[in-house]
C-alpha cells in the first residue's frame, strides 16, 4: 500500500474517498480513531492509501479532480 493522502481537512477526505470509490480504485482509509487519542481536537491527520497497482492512476484522478497540491509525494523504494 502507498500513502496518497494525509489530512486533516474531513471535507477533502471525503472527497477523495468518493472518487476513488467513483473511479474503482480500492483504498483503506486509517487513523479515523485517532481522535480518541489526541481528545478530538483533530491534530493527528488521517490517511488514505491506495495498492501499489493503483497509485498512479490514484494520483492522476487527484490532479485531474484539481487537489494535486492535496496529495503526498511518493517515497523512493
Amino acid at each position: 500500500m502507498k500513502e496518497l493522502l494525509k489530512t486533516n481537512n474531513m471535507v477533502t477526505l471525503s472527497f477523495v474517498e468518493a472518487l476513488l470509490r467513483d473511479a474503482e480504485i480500492p483504498f483503506q482509509s486509517l487513523d479515523h480513531h485517532m481522535s480518541i487519542m489526541d481528545g478530538s481536537l483533530g491534530v493527528l491527520p488521517r490517511r488514505i492509501l491506495v495498492a501499489e497497482d493503483f497509485e498512479i492512476r490514484a494520483r492522476r484522478l487527484l490532479v485531474d479532480a484539481g487537489l494535486e497540491g492535496e496529495a503526498e509525494e511518493p517515497k523512493d523504494k
